[in-house]
């Protein structure tokens, strides 16, 4: 089955993002870092959501992302589905924090039970068949809005939806162009997806 093992994001300054991202959320090698700064404008297509066990949590995680340098973009609130809010980076990815849970079963924990990369695509029937076709299977599907595809054994869960409403759910403006500034490594690849997201390949273990 194909899988994700980590996300690597293109970054200006590595040691600089490297540190913000260990005092907002703590993530280890399910996220990697590499300087460059290909050309990019606007909404960069994609985003990177937290997935954990109750409000304070999310709470805790947003409020060490904000006090380690990342801007609001929605502030924690209860919603249909949960709580949660998002935050972006100072390397401008988008990051968000949420819960299925409205109220709090004890104290917060700083753990985190799933990543999901969410990337905003053009077509979400064209891009659930790409995948398919690249070995991941769907876990949930909701017509043509949004697809979840099994984790498998990697660390890190994919799901489509269509760039106007994952802009939306984000806080921010559709409009964009550009590099993602953005590497998916996992089990398959080198691809490119149809929405210009680019797969390397994960080296074989020694």
């Amino acid at each position: 089955m194909t899988s994700i093992e980590s996300v690597t994001l293109d970054v200006a300054d590595p040691v600089a993002a490297e540190q913000f991202y260990r005092a907002a959320f703590g993530l280890d090698t399910r996220l990697r870092l590499r300087a460059a700064q290909a050309p990019t404008t606007g909404f960069r297509g994609f985003t990177l959501s937290l997935t954990v066990s109750r409000p304070a949590t999310v709470s805790g995680f947003l409020d060490a992302a904000l006090a380690a340098g990342a801007t609001s973009l929605k502030p924690a609130a209860t919603s249909l589905w949960g709580f949660g809010g998002v935050v972006q980076a100072p390397d401008g990815a988008i990051w968000k924090v949420a819960t299925s849970a409205k109220k709090d079963a004890g104290p917060a924990a700083r753990e985190i039970d799933s990543v999901v990369l969410l990337l905003g695509v053009a077509d979400t029937a064209a891009s659930k068949r790409f995948y398919v076709d690249q070995g991941l299977t769907v876990a949930r599907s909701f017509g043509s809005k949004y697809v979840e595809f099994e984790a498998g054994p990697g660390p890190v869960t994919l799901a489509l939806y269509k760039r106007r409403a994952l802009a939306k759910d984000a806080g921010v403006a559709p409009d964009g162009g550009g590099s993602h500034r953005l590497a998916i490594r996992g089990t398959a690849g080198p691809f490119t997806d149809p929405d210009g997201f680019a797969w390397e390949a994960e080296p074989a273990a020694a």
